[in-house]
């Protein structure tokens, strides 16, 4: 089967972590959207969505998987990938307050700090600007989210708050602290499957 060039085929990592919400969000932007565990599911996708989770758990059920190098693969051969919470964690190429053994995917020149923004019951929702999305701010959930601590030259701030910045691009690979899937509001995943669809 086939699908038109505008609805894009757009995987989300099954691991573990908020998988239904972010299928149900890129349907609602416009892609074809279905769950991926396995390196053999990521052959005909177009872009790959890494959901929240817990990201110490997420990468050693990649490694379980066999998914960590074939996913590597991927994101160096250019696929556009976005990453939410955990997943910001795991397109990050450094960070702190990891587990030794902790492995990300990188595709992102950045350092994240995991946890910042607190634990579990210090979750909180926030307003928030991200740059190239119209229609005003977006409604930001933060569940023991990261922060970028530091970037490199060739990624691009798209949101901070409270002085951290919580959303950022490099290429074809976007990640945010927060998770606008739990929202109802689709526009980031809008850009994303606008990314996808450029690439």
């Amino acid at each position: 089967m086939t699908t038109p060039v505008d609805s894009p085929v757009i995987g989300v990592l099954a691991l573990q972590g908020d998988v239904r919400e972010h299928l149900i969000a890129l349907a609602a932007a416009g892609a074809v959207a279905r769950p991926v565990r396995r390196p053999e599911e990521l052959g005909d996708l177009d872009g790959l969505v890494i959901p929240g989770g817990e990201s110490t758990t997420m990468s050693k059920l990649a490694v379980a998987f066999g998914m960590l190098e074939p996913l590597r693969e991927r994101v160096r051969a250019g696929l556009p990938v976005y990453g939410t919470c955990a997943g910001m964690i795991m397109v990050a190429d450094k960070l702190l307050d990891g587990r030794e053994d902790q492995e990300t995917l990188g595709g992102i020149d950045m350092i994240v700090r995991r946890n910042a923004f607190g634990r579990q019951n210090e979750s909180f929702e926030a307003v928030i600007e991200v740059a190239g999305i119209e229609g005003g701010p977006v409604e930001g959930v933060f569940i023991r989210a990261p922060w970028v601590e530091s970037l490199g030259a060739r990624a691009q701030v798209l949101a901070t708050y409270d002085g951290h910045t919580v959303a950022v691009r490099q290429g074809n690979v976007l990640a945010t602290s927060f998770h606008p899937e739990l929202t109802g509001d689709h526009r980031v995943h809008g850009l994303f499957v606008d990314m996808v669809r450029a690439a």
